[in-house]
């Protein structure tokens, strides 16, 4: 597993900050780890340079009703066996229901996957939605670009009327962190359009979820329907906090400053670091204050 977050692709940024001043940073200078994942708490990113790499080719193949008693015994392997690796589930006793494989490498089309059929038609990870908003499948070749993203560029992404949660475990943590999942699904499986699980290499960000750990993410797509949401999330991250799961910090949770602190351990710096830049609070809103700052009463969705 060698793929980080996008975020990790940033190689430079220029900052505008709260007293109109600019500031360029570049990889390998002090306060640059925390500034690229910065939630706007920070001045406004004018410009970015991204890491690039030499344009390649991709095949995606979809795969059909993966058994749990395989992922439990095979999760590692599973996630690793391509370039990208999803599992889309509804966390029902069903199994996964899809696993999304994208890979340099041409697969037969009667190979198996784990125990996982390969499917015969184009899929949509989404139940119900349609296959022309995703991707080709198949493994027809294409520029990565047009594979690594399951939906396509101007069609409905995901389910679209949606909420998301998303938590992160270290690696190691992953099938553990399954198995207590599972075990919530007859409560989460009702409120969930689908859910998919997938690897993120470590990186260098302050208030990354992947700091400085090869991580496991845990990704749900939610019908909207806020309450109920709401209601589960509890129980959620009481299942994953023996893993110090980290939530994604654009999704809903539901954890207190405090806990957050506890996970993401380079939070007091980045307090340090916002002070600096701005230290009139031109940039601070509700969401910086209560989870950044650590200060003001509790949210709402």
């Amino acid at each position: 597993m060698s793929n980080k977050s996008l975020a990790a692709a940033i190689s430079a940024l220029e900052l505008i900050c709260a007293d109109g001043s600019i500031r360029r940073l570049s990889r390998g200078d002090a306060d640059f780890d925390g500034a690229v994942v910065a939630l706007g708490a920070l001045g406004l990113v004018a410009r970015a340079s991204l890491d690039v790499v030499r344009a390649f080719e991709l095949r995606q193949y979809v795969f059909e009703d993966l058994p749990w008693s395989a992922v439990d015994m095979h999760l590692d392997e599973i996630l690793a066996a391509g370039y990208s690796v999803s599992l889309f589930t509804a966390w029902t006793e069903r199994g996964v229901d899809q696993v999304w494989l994208k890979t340099t490498e041409e697969q037969s089309a009667q190979d198996a996957y784990f125990g996982a059929t390969p499917a015969t038609q184009p899929r949509n990870p989404v139940p119900g939605a349609r296959w022309e908003n995703c991707n080709e499948q198949l493994g027809v070749p294409g520029p990565s670009g047009e594979r690594l993203p399951h939906f396509r560029l101007g069609f409905t992404p995901s389910g679209g009327a949606e909420l998301q949660s998303e938590y992160v475990v270290a690696r190691g943590h992953g099938a553990e962190a399954l198995r207590e999942l599972l075990r919530l699904g007859p409560a989460i499986s009702p409120l969930l359009l689908i859910s998919e699980i997938r690897t993120i290499a470590a990186d260098t960000l302050w208030l990354s979820p992947f700091y400085e750990r090869d991580s496991i993410a845990f990704h749900f797509t939610w019908k909207p329907l806020a309450a109920d949401v709401q209601a589960v999330l509890p129980r959620i991250e009481a299942a994953l906090a023996p893993f110090a799961a980290r939530p994604h910090w654009g999704k809903l949770f539901v954890a207190s400053p405090q806990e957050l602190e506890a996970v993401y351990p380079k939070l007091p710096a980045f307090r340090q670091l916002r002070e600096q830049l701005d230290s009139s609070d031109k940039f601070r809103n509700a969401f910086s204050t209560r989870y950044v700052s650590g200060e003001g009463p509790q949210l709402g969705m």
